[in-house]
């Protein structure tokens, strides 16, 4: 693992360190992790940008205030259907996923 002049590591030194190479239990479950926490993310982001509370947009997406919540805390995942209609009946945007192999 090289460290530059100011003995920094990058993010994925860090991670090879501490939770092993990608492709490993440890490592694999971390990168889930990081996905499903990125997902309540960009929803929060989103809904903020639009200038809405969490109550507005479960109410134009047909869901509830404390479902908005939890994904957005990363303490419920999200199914993709149900992700859509926040997104397309909320937010009035588009969602769009990529495979990568």
């Amino acid at each position: 693992m090289k460290k530059n002049k100011q003995n920094i590591m990058t993010l994925e030194e860090f991670k090879d360190k501490h939770y092993g190479k990608t492709g490993t239990a440890k490592r694999d479950m971390l990168e889930k992790g990081y996905e499903n926490f990125k997902v309540g993310a960009l929803l929060l982001e989103a809904r903020i940008e639009k200038g809405l509370t969490q109550d507005e947009l479960a109410k134009r997406a047909g869901t509830t205030k404390s479902y908005i919540s939890k994904i957005e805390n990363n303490i419920k995942e999200v199914r993709i259907s149900t992700l859509q209609k926040i997104i397309e009946l909320g937010l009035g945007g588009h969602l769009e996923l990529s495979i990568k192999l």
